[in-house]
């Protein structure tokens, strides 16, 4: 029996890079994905990736990919998304919250008053304010049943300058949020993470790696690897012990023993964030 058999997910922001990768690994240990995002045809978006097409991979791999049309600014389509999960399924295991707009002056090297004042609303409205949303639906069916995971796709740079002044300080929210919800939902039996990723080899790196030839991709972590360590620690009958915590996923690939999916690992958290242009979006 697969770890995950049985279990429902939804993975915000899955048609492409860590969203993506983190349903495929939720597939493979069998679980049911609700995959978000909103791209459905291909060409929609400057990136490969529709929500149909990360859906079919999930089942493939042996789990149950079910793709969501949803923009996570909207919270009526975002209640709508949770009101059918609880209705098709009775419930929800797991919820990763990775949903996030990268505006193109994020690896620009620009200061903060030389970038426009909406970087800060696509950051905060979609990364912080979408989280804090689907967590609330999420709440809303676990408590009652005792029981759930909710993962936050965080950074280091909640800890450490990393990009971009909004960046940094949507990721830090993202973390005390962690924390806070934790708190309130610790005797209610349903634990909550942030997870920080390392250098990623997503569409986007692979497609700007030449505009900063300082990215280091050899070392990176594949788009599956946070995934790997949402799977573990959703398999973790111990993760009660961890909530309200952010780890790096390379921390957890040594204390769980995975690796990448290619057997490496990885490098960790990037310290050091090197300067695009203003047209690089990692």
């Amino acid at each position: 029996m697969k770890p995950l058999e049985g279990k429902t997910a939804i993975v915000t922001g899955a048609s492409r890079g860590i969203g993506k990768g983190c349903a495929l690994q939720l597939g493979e240990a069998g679980a049911t994905v609700y995959v978000t995002g909103r791209t459905r045809n291909e060409g929609d978006a400057s990136l490969p990736g529709t929500v149909d097409a990360t859906a079919d991979a999930v089942t493939n791999l042996g789990g149950r990919g079910i793709g969501v049309l949803c923009d996570h600014r909207d919270d009526e389509a975002v209640a709508s998304l949770f009101q059918r999960v609880e209705d098709e399924q009775g419930g929800l295991d797991i919820l990763v919250n990775n949903a996030f707009l990268i505006p193109p002056e994020l690896t620009s090297g620009k200061p903060f008053w030389e970038v426009p004042i909406s970087n800060w609303d696509d950051m905060i409205d979609v990364g912080t304010r979408s989280a804090y949303v689907a967590t609330r639906f999420a709440a809303r069916i676990m408590v009652p049943r005792g029981q759930g995971l909710i993962a936050n796709v965080s950074s280091s740079g909640a800890a450490e300058y990393a990009w971009h002044v909004a960046y940094g300080v949507g990721k830090c929210a993202l973390d005390r949020m962690t924390a806070d919800c934790a708190f309130e939902l610790q005797s209610h039996g349903v634990a909550m993470v942030s997870l920080w990723p390392g250098l990623v080899r997503t569409e986007r790196t692979e497609k700007v790696g030449d505009a900063i030839p300082e990215l280091n991709l050899d070392t990176a972590e594949s788009s599956q690897f946070t995934g790997r360590a949402i799977v573990h620690l959703a398999s973790d009958p111990k993760v009660l012990q961890k909530s309200g915590k952010a780890f790096p996923s390379r921390d957890l690939a040594d204390e769980y023993g995975f690796t990448d999916i290619d057997g490496s690992l990885p490098a960790g958290p990037l310290h050091e964030r090197p300067k695009g242009t203003a047209d690089s979006q990692p």
